[in-house]
């Protein structure tokens, strides 16, 4: 019987990891930088946190949900999404008692049932950043800043960020009816995607715009936008995000069909978008949540965050011609027949143990076939062992002989 990978998974080859270490390395990296702190969640929850938060007319609810229920009877998901999971935690530990806000991240798999493509699978692995327990405006830029600050380190340039502001909860329920006005004498025009939302949640009606049939996109381009119906905090709050934005020359289209799939988001939301202009362009997107800890059982707490999808900047780093070197060797010992192997091969152990990559030949290879190998490896040292002594051969050095001695202690100096 031969297995293979379920569908909508994948494996991260050896070949790949060098270009994945980069892009997740520069992440870690940069989150430390900016004061955000590493958290690991269950890979699986309770349903009804992902049901409560997400909304029931999302397409995660919906559609796309791994969910089962376990042999207690207990109803759990896989998680389809980073940030209800981080703030189930920040809640469960008592963070919110801590000094505000707190800064977190993560890397983990995500899990999502869909159909496959390029880039988007149904196990993925995804960056969640989030800042939870402030509403300062200087906290939405700098969130996203930091990941376009990443783009730039990791060597992708061509993408646009798109940035709106969905209001709150004293003004998005006036636009969300208008919106319902508006619409619902058009719905004969609408695909049926976008007139199930419309039943459900007449503001997710216009997610994922510019994938929808031409002749809707249309429609719905006409349709009035929320940034007419902001009430003075929001539109406030969006201007002091924009210009602290302008002020870190981080370049940005307004969209004002930007609202994102999720029912938790409030005020400003973004997208980074690349260049192919198709579903699987979006690098990452997030936004404001500022109620999703009230709706988790906490007091009000403000929040921002983003996620972003490791394959689809594994993509976008591709396109840029970005590469990786895989980490070569420090030592290889390449044996002959006579060489006192036992003897090399517990003295590797001790050079692994002060830090120095080691390996030698387990294929009974020739001496070629071993010097071939080291080759690949890309080795610094070469140590070629025989039955007396050893050659110690380094690029663009000439090679030096070494006698053994009763504790190898030349051979020791040569290394070290």
């Amino acid at each position: 019987m031969k297995f293979e990978a379920p569908r909508g998974t994948h494996d991260i080859l050896p070949s790949q990891q060098p270009l994945w270490r980069r892009a997740t390395g520069e992440i870690e990296r940069l989150c430390a930088l900016y004061g955000y702190r590493p958290i690991q969640t269950p890979v699986f929850e309770d349903t009804g946190l992902f049901a409560r938060t997400s909304g029931q007319g999302s397409d995660i609810v919906q559609k796309e949900m791994y969910s089962f229920d376990d042999r207690g009877g207990r109803p759990l998901t896989l998680r389809p999404e980073g940030t209800a999971p981080i703030c189930r935690a920040y809640l469960e530990h008592g963070m919110h008692r801590a000094p505000q806000p707190v800064k977190l991240y993560t890397i983990a798999t995500m899990y999502r049932y869909a159909a496959p493509q390029r880039g988007r699978y149904r196990e993925h692995w995804q960056a969640s950043v989030e800042a939870v327990g402030s509403d300062d405006p200087a906290v939405d830029a700098e969130i996203v800043h930091l990941y376009d600050t990443l783009l730039g380190n990791v060597g992708v340039t061509e993408y646009t960020l798109q940035l709106n502001s969905i209001g709150d909860r004293n003004c998005r329920p006036q636009y969300v009816e208008q919106l319902r006005a508006w619409l619902e004498p058009r719905e004969a025009d609408l695909d049926e995607d976008t007139r199930a939302k419309l039943r459900t949640s007449p503001l997710r009606a216009l997610d994922n715009l510019e994938q929808k049939p031409p002749h809707v996109q249309e429609v719905l381009r006409g349709a009035p936008t929320i940034a007419d119906a902001l009430c003075d905090e929001c539109r406030a709050h969006f201007a002091a995000v924009r210009e602290a934005l302008d002020t870190y020359g981080v370049r940005y289209r307004l969209v004002p069909t930007l609202v994102r799939g999720l029912d938790y988001y409030t005020r400003t939301t973004w997208e980074f978008v690349g260049p192919e202009g198709t579903a699987q362009s979006t690098i990452s997107g997030g936004g404001r949540y500022d109620y999703l800890v009230e709706e988790v059982g906490g007091p009000p707490t403000p929040g921002v965050g983003f996620g972003a999808g490791i394959e689809r900047l594994l993509l976008a780093m591709e396109a840029a011609g970005a590469t990786a070197d895989a980490p070569g060797l420090d030592v290889f010992f390449v044996m002959a027949a006579d060489a006192p192997r036992q003897r090399l091969l517990t003295f590797m152990m001790e050079l692994r143990g002060a830090g120095l990559a080691c390996d030698a030949d387990y294929a009974g290879r020739s001496l070629k076939g071993q010097l071939t190998q080291a080759g690949r490896s890309r080795t610094r040292v070469i140590v070629i062992a025989a039955a007396e002594g050893a050659t110690v051969r380094r690029p663009g050095v000439e090679d030096k002989v070494v006698r053994y001695d009763p504790t190898l202690e030349q051979l020791r100096r040569e290394l070290l």
